[in-house]
């Protein structure tokens, strides 16, 4: 004892005060190194508690084996257990009240969601606003949602339009205007105007709610590298106990330290080599990751995802709704010159009668060719053959690729024919989105290999891929072989895939890891593990990013947890570190872990 207050050096007296501190202790950290033993997983408790354990029940022997003798303060170390204790509990509290901070992305969307809403109900004609619990409300149910209001839950726009913050469900910094007809999400901000609105989804299955649970869920679940470093923990527990006992035997029988000292070699490395830092190196990164992405309007289904999506040096893309906006451009238009006119609002007439979209895009950008006659009798839309008409006369005429003409030059990718004489030829193409050219050069940059699978012709896969710089293209897939070639491709390394069509789902549960944005398919969405709440391709780039960022924080909390271990643990036994310096510096080292994972909620996401 350091203290010089008499009393304080009564062995009795250090038993009675340290007493309670040991049975706090040993009962908190004893059931759990019990719970660990049982599933044969020891974890880091176990030292804790032996440590503890062992410098109390061999004080107690000290006390009263020796007591009033000389050798009996060579025997008293009440006070290195009880400090051992009462350090590492307040290192657990600091522990928990940073990891707390670390799952602040779901607390901040748990604020979105509002507790009340203005239902709207006709009594006599008249419709009265009543103020209901959002949890009660019901499909169909209207409610008011007046300029400055939380959007209390999923809902269709039945009147009124305004303007809406859905920044932070979407990313999205601009106002998104809504209005008759429009979906209205559940936490989103209206900024001016009113709306009546009609709940069309559940609380439970809101969008807000579902986010929160993904995250909830993401947060919790372990990468490969975390499962490594429970497998080195496991291993390392009792690899440490025998350190501690071949500690104890040398320093006793070899180096002739006596029994006290070589009891507080083994004591300090049993404590020293707590691997606390090592449980939380992956957790704390992962919630704040996982955290920061949501913040951003990507949600990530689990840790697993960061790091695969980290490792990955492969990437594939579906074209159009990915890589395209799913609108089509028209060039290189061609026509009978005596004929140009009349020919123009044949075009028009005949894909006006069709639902195919490049028929609708056509007609949508060409307004002006519509006539003010009639040319046809009968308009057939062919499905997977184009547009067929016929005149009063008789003569056939067609819309379609030269694949379905029977025709040997495919130089344009639509031809209009009558008879079988061409009187007009065009190529279209997908618009690209915006981005697209500078997200193939970032991964082009990151040594990513980046591949287009696509069902659409050769022609326009070497067109697209060349526009953008893309390494690889595959044409004329269906879903059933893009299917295969993406289980062959994840047998050799994982794989990232990026789509958002119905056809797209089989492939996106088959790669590591698979990407969709919001406005994709149902289907889609549920079979990727990253979901992208804004359309812009940049997204994906902040989502490699932030999973490149946490996996890096990952290791380097792995590298420190270990080198702590390295380091300190011969210190212990050489007996340069007291127990009580070992449980001091074993709370330093998780508070550097814990703030390396925090750093990460301050770092820019910005490529290299």
């Amino acid at each position: 004892m350091f203290l010089p207050w008499a009393p304080l050096h009564n062995p009795l007296v250090q038993l009675a005060l340290s007493i309670p501190v040991y049975s706090l202790g040993l009962w908190f950290f004893g059931k759990s190194a019990f719970h660990s033993l049982r599933s044969g997983v020891p974890n880091m408790d176990v030292l804790i508690f032996m440590g503890a354990a062992a410098s109390f029940f061999y004080s107690i022997f000290g006390t009263f084996y020796y007591y009033n003798s000389p050798e009996m303060h060579n025997y008293l170390f009440f006070e290195t257990g009880a400090s051992i204790i009462s350090l590492v509990l307040f290192g657990n509290l600091l522990e928990k009240r940073a990891v707390k901070k670390t799952t602040n992305a779901i607390q901040s969307l748990s604020n979105l969601q509002v507790k009340t809403a203005k239902l709207l109900l006709e009594v006599v004609g008249v419709w009265q606003i009543k103020e209901v619990e959002v949890a009660q409300l019901q499909l169909g149910n209207r409610l008011q949602i007046n300029n400055g209001d939380i959007v209390p839950i999923d809902a269709i726009v039945v009147s009124g339009d305004a303007e809406c913050d859905e920044q932070m469900m979407s990313g999205e910094t601009m106002p998104v205007h809504k209005k008759i007809g429009d979906k209205v999400i559940g936490g989103t901000h209206l900024l001016n105007g009113n709306l009546q609105v009609e709940v069309s989804t559940s609380l439970r299955e809101s969008t807000l709610s579902q986010i929160i649970e993904m995250v909830k869920k993401a947060q919790g679940s372990k990468p490969t590298i975390q499962k490594l470093g429970d497998q080195v923990s496991a291993v390392f527990v009792p690899v440490v106990i025998l350190i501690s006992l071949i500690t104890f035997i040398v320093s006793y029988f070899w180096l002739d330290l006596g029994s006290a000292q070589s009891m507080l070699r083994a004591v300090a490395v049993l404590v020293i080599s707590c691997p606390c830092a090592m449980g939380l190196a992956t957790p704390t990164a992962i919630m704040v990751g996982i955290g920061k992405a949501a913040k951003r309007g990507i949600l990530i289904k689990g840790g697993e995802v960061l790091e695969n999506f980290a490792k990955s040096k492969k990437i594939i893309f579906d074209k159009t709704g990915t890589l395209s906006t799913g609108q089509f451009i028209f060039t290189d238009f061609w026509f009978e010159p005596s004929q140009e006119k009349e020919v123009k609002e044949m075009i028009y007439e005949m894909e006006a009668h069709s639902s195919h979209p490049i028929a609708k895009a056509l007609v949508a950008n060409y307004p002006n060719w519509k006539g003010l006659q009639t040319y046809f009798t009968q308009i057939d839309e062919v499905k997977g053959a184009g547009m067929h008409a016929q005149n009063a006369n008789g003569t056939v005429y067609k819309i379609a690729s030269a694949k379905h003409l029977e025709m040997a030059d495919d130089s344009y990718d639509l031809y209009f024919v009558k008879g079988k004489e061409i009187i007009a030829k065009w190529n279209m193409s997908d618009e690209m989105k915006a981005g697209a050219i500078e997200l193939m050069t970032y991964f082009r940059k990151q040594n990513v290999a980046t591949i287009l699978l696509s069902g659409d012709r050769k022609k326009k896969v070497v067109q697209v891929s060349n526009l953008l710089g893309i390494s690889e293209g595959k044409f004329e897939q269906n879903p059933a072989q893009k299917l295969a070639y993406i289980e062959q491709q994840s047998l050799v390394e994982p794989m990232v895939m990026v789509g958002d069509g119905v056809n797209d789902a089989p492939a996106l549960s088959k790669v590591s890891v698979g990407v969709s944005f919001a406005k994709g398919s149902d289907i889609a969405i549920k079979a990727a593990n990253l979901v992208l709440m804004r359309s812009d391709l940049m997204a994906l780039q902040e989502a490699h990013l932030i999973s490149k960022l946490t996996y890096k924080t990952i290791k380097q909390n792995l590298f420190w947890a270990f080198l702590y271990n390295v380091v300190c643990i011969p210190l212990a036994a050489a007996g340069y570190m007291h127990p009580m310096m070992g449980a001091l510096s074993m709370a330093f080292s998780d508070v550097i872990v814990i703030g390396n994972s925090l750093l990460l909620n301050i770092k820019k996401i910005k490529a290299d």
